[in-house]
């Protein structure tokens, strides 16, 4: 399958994009190549490789649980209350009024 001079022009138009001649040129070239390389790899017989099936790709079980931390927050939180962190209340950080 060929692409046209004119298909490279009602593209560049679509995408309101300027093509001078020598672009809409290389670009024809280009998408010709591209698109019969697609067509050749829809004719490729994958065989029975291809198909996605129970033999063919074996699946981990779906199970939902928590994810096991590195370190356990109270190594690196400063304090913990039921299980939640527990932080200053705005104001209490100090430094008063911000300076100029």
């Amino acid at each position: 399958m060929a692409v046209t001079r004119e298909q490279i022009r009602h593209i560049a138009a679509l995408a309101e994009l300027s093509v001078d001649d020598g672009t809409a040129a290389e670009l024809e070239g280009q998408l010709t190549r591209i698109l019969e390389y697609v067509r050749r790899l829809e004719a490729l017989d994958a065989g029975p490789a291809a198909a996605a099936d129970e033999r063919a790709v074996r699946l981990r079980p779906d199970v939902v649980g928590a994810d096991p931390l590195v370190r356990p927050p109270c190594d690196f939180a400063p304090a913990l209350r039921d299980d939640l962190f527990v932080v200053p209340r705005l104001g209490e950080m100090g430094g008063g009024e911000p300076e100029e």
